[in-house]
This record gives structure tokens, C-alpha cells and sequence, in this order.
């Protein structure tokens, strides 16, 4: 690995975003051990509690795993972020919807479309399941909480197959940021239905050989999403 000194201001936010860049490039990889905190500050040309702080806050959004006595690791591919710090940030922003349906639309437009783009015969079979799953879960008697728990994991796996490990983490990042404001969606009367409706529309699209034609469920369903929540 090649490290060079860091010269500039915000130290801790430099060594955080040099070894961010080399995890998410895959100079470093899932399970490495990052050398200790003296060698790193010695290399970076900072102080310790620099690097410490950088390998902390790492730690906190899952790109790192830090065990006591034996060193900071690159997580493992899949590794959960964890929900108090997501859920942190969401309750500090919790009063922008429209930032959070901005960003949500942004992101989860972009790992729909990339597991389109990566589409195999398993990955259909597996999302027609989940189809015909939330069709029979319209008909059943279920919260609010236990819809979202299908929602859920309907979209983690379509960023855990995306085929990019980046995109997988960030739709971690947003089924834990939503959860305040898709419960409030899921508990009006007709929400259920409609969620149903645009998610299986969505689904179906991706039997279709038109990337548009999934874009445009996709906007559509964020349409819907952000009427509902503005409206209360």
C-alpha cells in the first residue's frame, strides 16, 4: 500500500477520505488489516489521535471493523452499517423530506437501474418471487412495521445483487434513513395498495428490454412517495 502525507487542514477528514478511496477502489480489500496507528500516522504524516479518530469514524459507518488488541480490518463485503449511527443522521435531517426523497430517488433510482443492467435468469426468478410476495401481502391483514420489513428486504437484495459493492452499502444507508417516513406512508388506507401497485409495476418492468421503461416506474413510484408524505 502507498501512502503519502497529508499538508493540509481537517487532518482527520483527509486520512478518512484517502482510506475510504482506497477501500472503495479495492487497493485495500474486504478482511485487509490496516497497519497499526503508529505506522499510519507515521505514514500519512499525522499525529495518532488523527488516525484514531479517522479509524473511528470508519468504524461507525461500517468500512471498518476495529477489534480490541488485534487492529482495524477492512469489513467484510456486506457488512451491515450500523442502524444507531444511520439512524442518528437521519433524526439530525429528519425534518427534509424533500432532501432525504431527493436523495433517495437519486440512489435508489441508480442501484434499480444497475441490477437491471445486471439482470440474470436468478435474479428475475428471484424478483418475481418478491412480486407475487407483495401481492399476497396486499390481501393479508399486516402493519404498517411488517410491510416495511418486506420492502426491505425486497431492496437490500436488489442492492446486494446489483453487482456493485458501493451501491450495495449506500441502499443499506437509505432502507435505514426512510423508516421514520415510510411507516407514516404505509399507515394511511390506501398506501398499502398503491406500494403494491408501483412496486410490482417496477418489478414487472424488469422482464421488459427497456431500461426506460423501468426508469420511468421508478419515477413514478417516487412520484406517488413524496405526494403521500407532503400531504402529511
Amino acid at each position: 500500500m502507498d501512502y503519502e502525507p497529508l499538508k493540509k487542514v481537517t487532518l482527520t477528514e483527509q486520512v478518512m477520505e484517502r482510506l475510504a478511496g482506497m477501500i472503495t477502489s479495492g487497493q485495500l480489500k474486504p478482511g485487509d488489516k490496516l497497519p497499526n496507528e503508529r505506522d499510519l500516522a507515521e505514514l500519512f504524516g499525522v499525529t495518532r489521535s488523527r488516525v484514531r479518530e479517522a479509524l473511528r469514524a470508519l468504524s461507525l459507518v461500517g468500512m471498518l471493523t476495529i477489534k480490541p488488541g488485534d487492529g482495524s480490518f477492512v469489513s467484510e463485503e456486506g457488512a451491515k452499517i450500523p442502524e444507531e449511527t444511520v439512524m442518528w443522521m437521519y433524526y439530525q435531517e429528519m425534518h427534509r423530506h424533500d432532501e432525504i426523497y431527493a436523495a433517495r430517488n437519486l440512489i435508489e433510482t441508480e442501484v434499480y437501474l444497475t441490477c437491471y443492467d445486471n439482470r440474470t435468469p436468478e435474479i428475475l426468478a428471484r424478483l418475481d418471487e418478491y412480486r407475487d410476495r407483495l401481492l399476497d401481502v396486499e390481501a393479508e391483514e399486516i402493519s404498517a412495521e411488517d410491510f416495511l420489513k418486506v420492502l426491505t428486504e425486497i431492496d437490500t437484495y436488489v442492492g446486494d445483487v446489483c453487482g456493485n459493492s458501493v451501491y450495495a452499502r449506500l441502499m443499506q444507508i437509505m432502507v435505514l434513513m426512510r423508516q421514520e417516513s415510510a411507516i407514516k406512508v404505509l399507515k394511511l388506507s390506501t398506501s398499502k395498495e398503491s406500494a403494491v401497485f408501483y412496486r410490482c409495476k417496477i418489478l414487472n418492468a424488469f422482464h421488459q428490454d427497456d431500461r426506460n421503461k423501468v426508469k420511468k416506474c421508478l419515477s413514478d413510484f417516487f412520484k406517488y412517495s413524496i405526494k403521500e408524505i407532503s400531504m402529511h
